[in-house]
């Protein structure tokens, strides 16, 4: 069995690069994808400390079907973001953030 460090220190790596893509990128569809790394690092820890806190071997599931409707709605925030990415193309031609200076055109 996988101790329970070990996916944290993974979740916390995955939160990290996450966090740094937002950060440092410019590009907003990739910056889109590590928001979404960042929502999967939360999701791996939540999964990591419902399974350590199972009692007599017996996992505590609670967590982990919160998890699932956390991607759930994941799901539908990434078909809300890509349609605002793909309308802010067509009417910029860009989509790199730093064009992004007032919100009319």
């Amino acid at each position: 069995m996988i101790p329970l460090a070990h996916y944290l220190i993974f979740s916390g790596l995955l939160f990290s690069i996450g966090l740094a893509g937002v950060l440092v990128r410019k590009n907003i569809i990739v910056v889109f994808m590590c928001l979404e790394m960042m929502l999967t690092a939360a999701n791996v820890s939540l999964v990591a400390f419902s399974r350590a806190q199972g009692t007599a071997g017996i996992p505590v599931y609670d967590a982990q079907v919160l998890s699932l409707f956390v991607s759930g709605i994941a799901a539908a925030e990434v078909a809300i973001g890509l349609a605002l990415i793909v309308a802010m193309f067509r009417s910029r031609k860009s989509v790199e953030s730093t064009e992004l200076t007032s919100l009319k055109d």
